[in-house]
């Protein structure tokens, strides 16, 4: 990237593997109350606290005193003036500013995340012009949390401990401490900044102003023989740093160390895939999105198909679900685990489907590795088996019937939905007003179903009794032939019957997005492009049609009006991994048309990995011409279903479904494991043999 606009708000970000991060625009004016220099997860990946949000800045020469930063302060005011002096900007391998002064002074600025640490390390560099310079910085605490404001009050602790070359503050109670280590000098003079204020947030409709606290500055003497400074910002030191030099030594480590793991990562976007991976426990988990969410179970199977499978990291993929399968309840996986003594959240009816999907993908996969030999072996008998059990104890209890009315209906297909609760992936509500209830039998959810009853029953035989009911079912039930489209819902609000013929792009799942396709032939041939004509944007599909009187074309205003028109038009990037598959399948799957697909599918979608979180793709964007991205910039389904395209769907042919299912079969050489799993499946399913046998319930 070459000069940055003053009024540039792409974002960058670094994160820390355990849920924490670092964040900003590139050019450097802060926008969100999430853009921050140190803000960890204090119980990864969750507690997310902001310790350091931001610094001023300065450097003096002969030449003058010219600032590196800029803030907005209320009501409208940039100072100082530091973003107008960028002239470049570069995000490979971490984010580096270029700055340029009036007196021929150049410097850089690098700033990167070390994972073994989560230390947030900027330094500065003196490229040319005068011969002697010092570089003042001064660092802004609060010590919130990372959804909250804050503001200036007498509680701040503003005391200082030194030890060598660090300087720990501790700002509240409870709070955890902050470390800086530099290779050069602190001055400790306290002060309040007041007024911070951040358009993002005014634009969403929040709270937008903010006070922070500066316990002091940091300083350098910079010249030709001394040209670099160091700062560490920190929750914890590695090491001991007695000195300036260890604190030179510790960042040439950490520099050295971060550019070789990102190396070894691959590709900028393999690297953008990493971001999301992060520690839970002793386990791993997927982060739905930078800034403001955490781990969701709906997100992390989506996403984890392309961010894992499809790059080949099997054992991240394995770890995710392992950590997950112990938290299936009465049949349902929550969609957001516990935080800070809150309860699990069971309120999706898709994100167990999805996880069994994930699960099914990922034997495939293991079973073709483990053809290499006993060292490519990705699961043990004992993880198969717990893999397993999960399945069968989320599709027997599906079947069985579970909370919220989920059950097996007498056809076959899935019912789900009580008034208050959103159990699809379209859950957003104003107030006690759910905005797309869906009540009754969701399009989807059909055929995440049919594709979860596939995957138990490589285990069960009795499963494969359902299957071609929930696939006759499901096409007398769902088609219009009339507009060669299937309805969103039938049964609406569980009366037989009745049906939801919104075109919305749910439906896009019978045809693709999932390893069996419920919908095929001509009749998917004609919903692929009633798909692309009515909700296909460059960015994803709307989630409803212009023609409907409840679209809203724009994403903006207060969260109210925002949460209103989440899915009533907003375009979701995630649901292009879902429709070129559906695309180029229902083209016979040849190369031509996954040649065709690339050209005409991603290559519009790749140059939006530069248009708000740079090297990602963003939640969501206006449903309406220019289709600006909005929501959370760095999210992890979007990335993963373009990953999952380019790696996957629309590289040499792929394989079918029916040839997918023989190998999530397998043939395993521990005969005794799997009756086990057998034995275990046999144990949860007798609760439903009426059910399997299709008599009313």
């Amino acid at each position: 990237m070459s000069a940055v606009p003053i009024d540039d708000q792409t974002e960058w970000l670094e994160t820390d593997g355990r849920g924490g991060f670092a964040s900003g625009t590139t050019s450097g004016i802060r926008t969100r109350r999430y853009h921050a220099l140190l803000l960890p997860a204090t119980t990864p990946p969750t507690g997310r606290m902001v310790l350091v949000n931001g610094c001023d800045a300065f450097i003096d020469t002969p030449g003058g005193t010219f600032a590196l930063s800029t803030q907005r302060y209320v009501p409208d005011v940039l100072h100082p003036d530091g973003a107008s002096r960028i002239v470049s900007f570069s995000a490979e391998p971490w984010p580096t500013w270029e700055f340029a002064f009036s007196d021929g002074t150049r410097l850089t600025q690098e700033l990167f995340v070390e994972r073994r640490s989560g230390a947030c390390w900027i330094s500065w560099t003196l490229v040319s012009g005068a011969d002697s310079a010092t570089l003042r910085v001064r660092p802004f605490l609060s010590g919130r949390d990372y959804h909250s404001m804050h503001h200036e009050n007498p509680g701040f602790h503003f005391d200082a401990e030194f030890c060598g070359a660090t300087v720990t503050l501790t700002p509240y109670d409870g709070v955890p401490p902050v470390t800086f280590a530099s290779d050069g000098d602190y001055w400790h003079e306290p002060q309040w900044y007041r007024n911070f204020l951040y358009t993002a947030e005014r634009e969403r409709g929040l709270d937008d102003s903010e006070d922070l606290a500066s316990a002091g500055e940091f300083s350098w003497q910079l010249s030709t023989t001394s040209s670099r400074a160091a700062l560490m910002i920190c929750q914890r030191p590695t090491g001991a740093l007695a000195d300036a030099a260890d604190v030179a030594m510790a960042f040439e480590s950490a520099r050295a160390a971060e550019r070789s793991r990102r190396e070894a990562l691959g590709s900028a976007v393999d690297r953008a895939a990493d971001a999301y991976l992060v520690q839970r426990g002793s386990g791993k988990t997927l982060v739905a999105g930078y800034p403001w969410f955490t781990d969701w179970g709906r997100d992390t199977f989506i996403a984890m198909r392309g961010l894992c499978l499809a790059t080949g990291r099997l054992a991240e993929a394995r770890d995710i679900l392992l950590e997950w399968a112990g938290a299936v309840s009465e049949g349902m996986l929550p969609n957001r685990f516990a935080d800070r003594g809150e309860q699990p959240e069971f309120n999706s009816v898709d994100a167990s489907l999805w996880y069994v999907v994930a699960v099914g993908e990922l034997f495939a996969l293991a079973d073709n590795a483990d053809h290499k030999g006993p060292r490519c072996s990705v699961l043990t008998p004992e993880q198969r088996q717990t893999l397993a059990v999960a399945v069968q104890s989320i599709v027997c209890g599906y079947a069985a019937g579970t909370r919220y009315g989920i059950r097996m209906d007498v056809d076959g297909l899935l019912a789900a939905g009580v008034r208050g609760q959103q159990l699809t992936w379209m859950d957003a509500r104003v107030g006690d007003r759910e905005i797309t209830p869906r009540i009754g039998k969701p399009v989807e959810i059909q055929a995440l179903w049919y594709n979860a009853v596939a995957v138990a029953a490589l285990f069960d035989a009795r499963w494969h009794e359902i299957l071609p009911r929930i696939r006759d079912a499901f096409s007398q039930r769902f088609w219009n032939d009339a507009t060669g489209t299937l309805a969103d819902v039938v049964d609406v609000d569980h009366v037989p019957g009745t049906r939801d013929d919104s075109m919305r792009p749910n439906q896009i799942l019978a045809v693709g997005g999932v390893p069996l396709s419920l919908i095929d032939g001509a009749n998917a041939r004609r919903i692929v492009d009633a798909v692309q004509r009515d909700l296909l944007t460059p960015l994803g599909l709307r989630s409803l049609a212009p023609s409907d009187p409840s679209y809203v074309g724009h994403y903006s205003g207060s969260s109210q009006t925002r949460d209103a028109a989440y899915h009533q038009g907003t375009v979701w990037p995630w649901l292009m991994g879902p429709f070129v598959e559906a695309w180029v399948r229902s083209r016979g799957n040849t190369k031509t048309a996954r040649r065709q697909a690339r050209t005409q599918f991603l290559a519009p979608l790749t140059q939006y990995l530069e248009s708000s979180g740079l090297g990602h793709i963003s939640e969501i964007a206006d449903a309406d011409d220019p289709f600006t991205p909005r929501g959370c910039p760095f999210q992890a389904w979007s990335l993963g279903e373009y990953l999952r395209l380019d790696r996957l769907v629309l590289q040499a042919a792929t394989r079918s479904p029916h040839k997918l299912r023989n190998e999530i079969r397998g043939d395993h050489s521990d005969s005794h494991s799997i009756e086990v799993i057998k034995a275990s499946v046999r144990n949860c399913a007798t609760g439903i043999d009426h059910r399997l046998t299709f008599t009313t319930p």
